[in-house]
């Protein structure tokens, strides 16, 4: 309506004249609208470079020792043998085992070594909640007691991350151990728990995005009293989130109670379903002692990589299975893996 007015009010505007005006504003109006979704497309696209980077993740080619996905359909299973008192057996050979994937056995098995000296890459996950504040300084002292003599500063490295509502990476990976002591040391209590959150981000965003020269073992040792108030991410996509890094998961439960909570049943889960081990110390004095515990049985582990049969590209869960010919002898190695989908 004021267009129509202006031209009235101009009778001996010429045609050339109206006609250049004209256009003038039907060009400004068509850049106008063309300038709004330019403007509006980061924010669009922001969202499918997030997907493009969770999708991506889960396959790539992580070196043996924690392998979860690899583009040769060849998988790596890291796994410990104990008797029946408990003690490493470090000396069986591959014929000494039964493989089962998806309850078949394998198309061919590629590799199987006794590995004690890989390189460690450990994830030292603290819960920093107000849950755990009255046994606080006792578990930062084991914690720090743990890496000073698990961590050889030649061939692995470590980080330090507490979480109460979120997740803080109080030291990232290095391999200088007052640098590692240092993170530990800094860490302060206070808050709710994100236990869920820690971990879906330690396997995630720092042990599946470390990149090596060879082979690796990867492992995570998460102190907490297993329970969570806080995380937005749910239990089973963390667990399934350290499935997909091939990360072992060693639990260590600031339960101090004889009675096993959900809690503890949280931390039990996780690390039955990646090979890993719980403990419960029931006075924090043992707390040191399962550290080295942890220690022992990173250095006395096998190493066994094959090509499934029948492997369907579907994005489905495989079990794993490793029986051992001596029924005796008991093997911990984690519930199986998911397969990249076409």
């Amino acid at each position: 309506m004021q267009t129509i007015m202006w031209l009235n009010t101009f009778p001996a505007m010429s045609s050339k004249l109206f006609r250049l005006l004209l256009m003038t504003t039907l060009a400004c109006g068509l850049s106008a609208a063309q300038s709004q979704p330019q403007a509006s497309a980061p924010q669009a696209s922001a969202p499918q470079a997030n997907n493009a980077t969770a999708a991506k993740n889960p396959t790539d080619d992580v070196a043996p020792g924690g392998t979860y996905r690899v583009p040769v359909e060849e998988v790596n299973v890291v796994f410990t043998v104990t008797d029946k008192h408990g003690k490493f057996v470090k000396d069986l050979k591959q014929r000494e085992f039964k493989i089962l994937d998806d309850n078949r056995a394998p198309k061919e098995v590629k590799h199987f070594e006794s590995e004690t000296n890989l390189p460690l890459r450990v994830g030292l996950l603290i819960d920093a909640s107000n849950s755990i504040r009255d046994r606080f300084l006792f578990e930062q002292q084991a914690a720090t007691e743990f890496l000073l003599s698990t961590i050889r500063p030649q061939t692995d490295k470590a980080f330090v991350l507490a979480f109460d509502e979120v997740p803080t990476v109080e030291q990232d990976f290095t391999n200088d151990l007052e640098r590692l002591a240092r993170g530990i040391k800094g860490i302060r209590p206070g808050g709710g728990t994100a236990m869920w959150d820690a971990v879906y981000y330690a396997c995630r965003d720092k042990l599946m995005k470390e990149r090596t020269d060879g082979p690796v073992r990867r492992a995570i040792v998460l102190v907490s009293d297993g329970d969570d108030n806080q995380s937005r991410v749910l239990r089973q996509e963390a667990l399934e989130m350290a499935q997909r890094a091939g990360v072992i998961i060693y639990t260590i439960s600031t339960n101090l109670s004889n009675i096993h909570d959900s809690g503890d049943h949280n931390l039990q889960m996780l690390a039955d379903a990646t090979g890993g081990r719980s403990f419960y110390p029931f006075k924090l004095q043992d707390l040191a002692g399962d550290f080295n515990d942890i220690q022992a049985e990173l250095r006395s582990q096998y190493s066994v990589s094959y090509k499934p049969d029948q492997l369907v590209m579907n994005g489905g869960f495989r079990s794993i299975q490793i029986i051992p010919e001596n029924k005796k002898f008991k093997v911990r190695a984690r519930k199986g893996y998911y397969v990249p989908k076409q």
